[in-house]
């Protein structure tokens, strides 16, 4: 499914797998806030989505809802 890879930044500040748990829970908040319809913290965990697949090297979700791509 994903290739592993290492953290982009250079000093990681948490695990991979720690990253990938964030990303999990930052998916379930996002879905959360979907179905309450609320647009400000939808904002709020795309961004922390794509930051968390950045950090992980993964392809980045795309939320044009929210012109975030």
């Amino acid at each position: 499914m994903y290739q592993f890879v290492q953290p982009q930044t250079d000093k990681p500040n948490y695990t991979a797998g720690q990253t990938w748990g964030a990303l999990k829970k930052a998916w379930r908040g996002y879905k959360i806030a979907k179905v309450q319809s609320d647009s400000p913290k939808m904002t709020e965990y795309a961004k922390k989505i794509r930051t968390l697949q950045h950090d992980l090297g993964v392809k980045q979700a795309e939320f044009p809802e929210l012109n975030l791509s």
